[in-house]
């Protein structure tokens, strides 16, 4: 990988990359996640501390750190997580103490820290939320640091080991390619870092690569839900099991022949298509919003927590499925597609629940510029979606999200997960709508051009119509959550 330059294909050439689109190097990452999920998440990681570098590091931080990282020869971490602060991170308590040097000493401890230690790269990078002297609490009073595995010698080598070490390594349900580690920091009173960008601007600086990982998880979802499908199609054509119904012939035929199985099928890649589409799009926005154009950088904002909650949610969907294709042999470990599943099971959690990318979506994102980057797209869906149950859904996310832009708080949270999937569904419906419409025959092939208009097809004619009945559940109020007294959930 990193003798390919594959890691150095989104990145610009001023920082020793090849300059290309995001969302080409999305589609890199994605060809490479398929393959092999565990591994995927080391370029993902070292490309949001590229991205945090970039723009909020030093010229000196740049011109020693970055060449190494860009080129995949080096890695990094996000180390954010804390065993007392999950998903609030303005609860942490790694603290950072000046030194007279004008570096930071570093203490503390984080969890689920993500190849937190390896033995793939000749350093480890880890970037460090820790708040300093004085700092505010909550998440004005945190600051960013950079705390690698080993410091750096005068010529710029690896040098003497830093005060880093990992405490555990968790046992996980899945994902287990990808060591996931307890990390402590400074027990010996002599782990050193630097600080990035401006002290208190920690969630300034990790905001910035937010979208990016964002999407990348939803990615992830991706990568399970393509894997899981071939597995699945490769087992169907092969398994050969009773007649098919109806048949004059009473021959036993592959499973691929029956309804249910064809069902499954259709729908594992109407949903696996669906999710790519959806984070490819938001790809290409994020590298229109790359110019400067503000419109595009709001319509990124809306398309994030669309792209990470549902792709992600389609992944453990669509792997599920693929078990249930394989019958009592997918239960089994020897056909690995149990797999799938296991490591789709987190996608959902880390990088902000999907549970908090809904409430983003429909406390902030739904108000940006006073509505009218929702307000665009659903313009632009309705002014191209022709399948008539589309074009019904497209108009009940409009109107359902003016109700909620003008409901209480709590009401918006409560109704944030199902609204989330109706906006989400209807994007994907249009963009495979779309798809199938301007598929090549020539250019693509036959087969390729079938299978995309059965996939759109099928997501058009039965899963778009699903999800228009998620209203009701998008419109009910908060009321009915608080029914029970919380010592009544016994």
């Amino acid at each position: 990988f990193v003798e390919g330059g594959w890691s150095t294909v989104g990145v610009a050439e001023a920082h020793g990359g090849q300059g290309l689109p995001f969302a080409l190097q999305v589609a890199v990452l994605d060809t490479l996640g398929v393959a092999n999920t565990g591994l995927v998440l080391v370029p993902t990681l070292t490309g949001g501390a590229v991205e945090a570098l970039i723009h909020h590091g030093s010229d000196d931080q740049k011109s020693r750190w970055l060449p190494r990282l860009v080129s995949g020869e080096w890695t990094a971490t996000m180390n954010l997580t804390e065993p007392q602060a999950g998903s609030d991170v303005g609860a942490l308590k790694t603290r950072a103490t000046p030194r007279a040097d004008g570096q930071w000493s570093i203490t503390g401890t984080k969890i689920f820290i993500s190849y937190g230690d390896h033995d793939l790269a000749g350093n480890i990078v880890h970037l460090v939320l820790a708040r300093t002297p004085g700092g505010e609490a909550g998440t004005r009073g945190i600051s960013l640091f950079l705390v690698p595995k080993y410091r750096l010698n005068p010529d710029g080598t690896p040098g003497p080991a830093n005060d880093v070490r990992v405490v555990s390594i968790e046992h996980k349900l899945g994902l287990h390619a990808s060591p996931t580690c307890v990390m402590s920091y400074g027990d010996d009173g002599d782990c050193i870092g630097e600080l990035i960008g401006p002290e208190f601007g920690g969630m300034r600086a990790m905001f910035t690569m937010m979208n990016n990982a964002r999407l990348l998880v939803g990615l992830q979802g991706v990568h399970v839900a393509e894997g899981a499908t071939q597995a699945a199609v490769t087992y169907a054509r092969a398994r050969i099991q009773s007649a098919q119904a109806g048949a004059p012939v009473r021959d036993p035929v592959a499973i691929v022949e029956h309804p249910d199985v064809r069902r499954m099928l259709l729908r594992m890649r109407a949903q696996t298509d669906a999710a790519r589409a959806l984070v490819y799009h938001t790809a290409g926005w994020i590298d229109r919003a790359a110019t400067g154009d503000a419109a595009a950088a709001a319509r990124v904002g809306l398309l994030i927590p669309l792209a990470k909650a549902h792709a992600t949610d389609l992944g453990c969907e669509v792997a599920s499925l693929g078990i249930q294709v394989h019958g009592g042999m997918g239960f089994i470990e020897e056909t690995g597609v149990a797999q799938y599943y296991r490591d789709a099971r987190i996608f959902p959690i880390y990088e902000g629940t999907n549970g908090i990318q809904a409430a983003d979506l429909v406390s902030r994102k739904l108000g940006l510029e006073g509505g009218a980057a929702f307000a665009a797209l659903v313009a632009d869906m309705a002014g191209e979606a022709r399948h008539p149950a589309l074009r019904e859904l497209v108009a009940a996310c409009d109107e359902t999200g003016g109700l909620l832009a003008a409901a209480p708080l709590r009401d918006r949270l409560a109704a944030s997960v199902p609204f989330q999937t109706m906006l989400a569904t209807a994007v994907c419906g249009w963009l495979l709508e779309r798809q199938a419409r301007n598929v090549d025959e020539t250019a693509q092939g036959a087969s390729f051009a079938a299978l995309k208009r059965a996939s759109a097809g099928f997501y058009l004619d039965r899963i778009v119509p699903e999800a228009l009945g998620l209203r009701a559940a998008a419109c009910a109020p908060a009321d009915g959550l608080y029914a029970l007294a919380a010592a009544d959930f016994a």
